[in-house]
């Protein structure tokens, strides 16, 4: 219970860089306090107890048996196993993953029937399945991550050049939207342990990056999908009317917290997280044939995740989602400046990153795998910061109406261009930290601003304008936090030339000065002793 008090007080801090981000724009720039603050204030109380649900649940449930399975697998020796596993594992984690149905039956939607959504649901699936299986060889064969997400990157721009501009954004978001706050920890947990189990291998260097492949496969998938489906006509049957549906329809619902009864809401988290749950015991006591070791515990962390997701979700419908929306929409009226904007965006990214609960559980595991390398407080910030930075420069290309494609090739670009230069043992953790910010706060916050932006400017799209700002937090934060270690590395580097030039001058042998007299006279000693 003192741990669990702990995890509340800590929520409340994570959750303070959002309230004072909404006081702040309500106050200071709308000059008001918000609608509805009594609501408001009850849904944060609400998503406060989630969180500590949530991590609490993490670390007592889903941590354990991702480390135990893939360690158990790997004393088996036999490597289509855990092959087998990390299939099952990826395919599980998204098939029932709520966000993925809404962007199929939203997909089907716009392309007018050609995209099926049970069809991209199961492409996409697979796809997680197959790209979890080569990064479980990733791991087993010791190869750096950066040439598996440098080819990821290269096929994702090829692609897009020739994918409809109807399926683009989503697209580009169907990454960040796939991957839930159980999954990402499960499936970390389980590359972490799977390093450590496996001699030769670094926990850090290669344990992660399991998160940061399963991103691309959607995103890939996808994409190719939309190219076939349209490969047999016009696409311009897709009148604005749909878009506009579509739009709406991909918006955060709160009516649905209304409608459905808390019961059946309740029942739903457990259906999502079903497939994840029979994956697990079917390897556990169908392939290993061995007990659960604490099933009390691990049991009961499911339930605690569960719960704390459903208290989540629904403090967030409460509280966050109407005054984001609200927030968007009073952004762009036209005698606003669009400074505003831009430090909303920015600070809207960091407020909602720092409260994420995924990147809280994760960061805690990176600093423990790491011995000291990493810190995770430091690694929160740098992630908050490149997720900031990332929104605002997508806001800025939703108001300019300049090409995605360009500004994700160039972002791509310098992910791997910095992943080069960067120390080994930082890449793979920084390119997974962009999957697990992207998790339950900022996924419908950035959607929500995103949506609100597009539909207050003249020429833009909700749909086609207004996603595509969550893959900005997928790489931005890769990009801060291997450009913090590169800074770290070279402000070590100069630190330690200007000791080692201190050194050598306080050791640096005196040097007597003679006077000319002085050498006559060794001069003549020399010459009588000789």
């Amino acid at each position: 219970m003192r741990a669990f008090f702990g995890l509340i007080i800590n929520a409340c801090k994570s959750l303070l860089p959002i309230l004072f981000v909404i006081a702040f724009f309500q106050i200071v720039v709308f000059g008001g306090a918000p609608e509805n603050l009594p609501s408001i204030t009850i849904g944060m109380l609400i998503v406060v107890l989630g969180i500590a649900l949530l991590l609490q649940g993490l670390e007592i449930g889903v941590f354990p048996i991702g480390e135990s399975l893939s360690d158990e697998l790997t004393k088996k020796g036999n490597i289509y196993l855990l092959l087998l596993f990390g299939f099952c594992l990826g395919f599980a984690a998204v098939i029932a993953e709520p966000a993925l149905i809404a962007v199929a039956e939203q997909a089907q939607e716009i392309s007018g029937g050609r995209m099926n959504a049970f069809t991209i649901r199961l492409v996409i699936a697979l796809s997680v399945g197959a790209v979890i299986t080569i990064g479980v060889l990733r791991i087993a064969l010791g190869l750096p991550i950066i040439y598996f997400m440098a080819a990821g990157y290269t096929i994702i721009v090829l692609i897009s050049f020739f994918a409809p501009n109807e399926v683009l954004s989503l697209a580009y978001d169907s990454g960040a939207v796939t991957t839930n706050v159980v999954t990402v920890p499960l499936i970390a947990s389980f590359g972490v342990g799977l390093a450590g189990a496996i001699r030769g291998r670094d926990t850090l260097q290669d344990g992660f990056g399991l998160v940061a492949t399963a991103l691309l496969a959607p995103t890939i998938s996808l994409l190719l999908y939309g190219i076939v489906a349209y490969s047999g006509g016009d696409s311009s049957t897709i009148d604005a009317v749909s878009l506009e549906a579509a739009a709406r329809a991909q918006e955060p619902n709160e009516a649905k917290i209304v409608t459905l009864a808390p019961f059946y809401e309740l029942l739903g988290m457990f259906r999502d997280v079903f497939p994840i749950i029979a994956v697990v015991l079917f390897f556990q006591f169908v392939i290993l044939r061995r007990p659960l070791a604490r099933a009390h515990h691990i049991a009961g962390g499911f339930v605690m995740v569960i719960c704390g997701l459903y208290a989540f979700v629904v403090g967030l419908k409460l509280g966050l989602f109407p005054i984001g929306t609200a927030m968007a929409e009073q952004l762009i009226e036209p005698d606003r400046a669009r400074i505003f904007v831009y430090l909303f965006a920015f600070a809207l990214g960091f407020a909602a990153t720092m409260a994420e609960p995924a990147l809280i559980a994760v960061g805690k595991q990176a600093e423990e795998a790491a011995r000291g390398q990493v810190k995770a407080g430091v690694l929160r910030i740098m992630v908050a910061l490149g997720v900031a930075i990332g929104i605002a420069v997508g806001a800025h290309r939703i108001l300019s109406g300049d090409s995605m494609r360009l500004f994700v090739a160039a972002g791509f670009i310098l992910v791997s261009v910095l992943a080069y230069f960067t120390p080994r043992y930082i890449v793979a953790l920084a390119f997974d930290l962009g999957g697990v910010a992207s998790s339950v706060i900022s996924v419908p916050l950035i959607t929500a601003l995103g949506i609100g932006l597009a539909k207050g400017i003249e020429g833009r799209s909700p749909l086609m304008d207004g996603f595509g700002l969550l893959i900005f937090a997928s790489f931005c934060p890769a990009i801060s936090v291997m450009s913090y270690v590169l800074f770290e590395e070279w402000r070590a580097a100069k630190t330690s030339k200007k000791e080692e030039k201190k050194e050598n001058e306080t050791t640096k042998p005196e040097t007597k000065t003679t006077s000319g007299k002085e050498l006559l006279d060794e001069a003549l000693d020399i010459d009588r002793a000789y």
